[in-house]
């Protein structure tokens, strides 16, 4: 029965993306649970926008040998008539301990478009190992992660920018403080190039804040930063978003 539920999560990551990036350990919360996170805005007046952002998250932890989940984001929105936000991403990873503590296996599969990248489809599945660094701070715990995926890239205008497929390396380090049992910072660098040309590359910062409410209710401050050092013709080489939203875990 649980194999059967391991594998719906994996197969429907296109359904479940990053409600959170403070990294996961297996035993942190057995069994089932869940987490919704939702931010809006509505102007009207001198400016009329809208801008929508929803996301969701199902974890299976066993609290003895692996933990896997399912995300899905989406964000959408419009600004004096004219769209300047259309996107979806969906993750699925699994990790699988091989030392009691120090070292674990990932398997990751990711699907994603982004109109105002020009990326109609971004699909890519990779494998590696987790390697957990010594504490330095009470409360915290942080991690090294390296290893590698295959990815193929669909762009609206293939006659401008053609699809793409890249075996890329993966090497990412997360780190995270808790200051309760619920509130927490937390920081991630990715950084991603493509095997057989390291001058193409992408990388990723994340910093997040997550503060208490009420009982299962917390408030979300993020920020991030990201380049493509060869981003397909008509796209901006960074993006720079700060978001604050509400998190309710079940």
């Amino acid at each position: 029965m649980k194999f059967l539920l391991l594998v719906t999560l994996i197969i429907t990551q296109h359904l479940f993306a990053l409600v959170s990036i403070a990294p996961v350990e297996i035993g942190d919360k057995p069994g089932f649970s869940s987490t919704i996170e939702a931010a809006l805005e509505t102007k009207r007046g001198n400016t009329d926008t809208d801008s929508y952002k929803a996301s969701a998250r199902t974890t299976y932890d066993s609290n003895t040998t692996y933990v896997t989940w399912a995300e899905i984001s989406g964000a959408y929105g419009k600004a004096n008539g004219e769209e300047n936000t259309n996107k979806l991403f969906s993750h699925a990873r699994y990790i699988h301990a091989i030392t009691e503590e120090l070292i674990r296996g990932e398997g990751f599969l990711q699907l994603e478009n982004d109109e105002f990248k020009h990326i109609n489809s971004r699909a890519l599945a990779g494998l590696g190992g987790r390697f957990k660094l010594k504490d330095i701070i009470q409360n915290s715990r942080g991690y090294l992660g390296l290893g590698a995926f295959y990815e193929d890239i669909v762009y609206n205008n293939p006659l401008i920018n053609p699809s793409e497929e890249n075996i890329r390396a993966n090497a990412y380090f997360a780190y995270s403080i808790n200051f309760n049992k619920s509130s927490s910072i937390a920081y991630t660098l990715y950084y991603q190039p493509k095997v057989k040309d390291f001058s193409d590359n992408v990388q990723s910062h994340e910093v997040e804040l997550k503060l208490d409410i009420y009982k299962n209710l917390l408030l979300k401050f993020s920020l991030s930063y990201n380049t493509d050092s060869k981003p397909p013709i008509g796209v901006q080489r960074y993006d720079f978003t700060q978001n604050t939203s509400f998190i309710f875990n079940f």
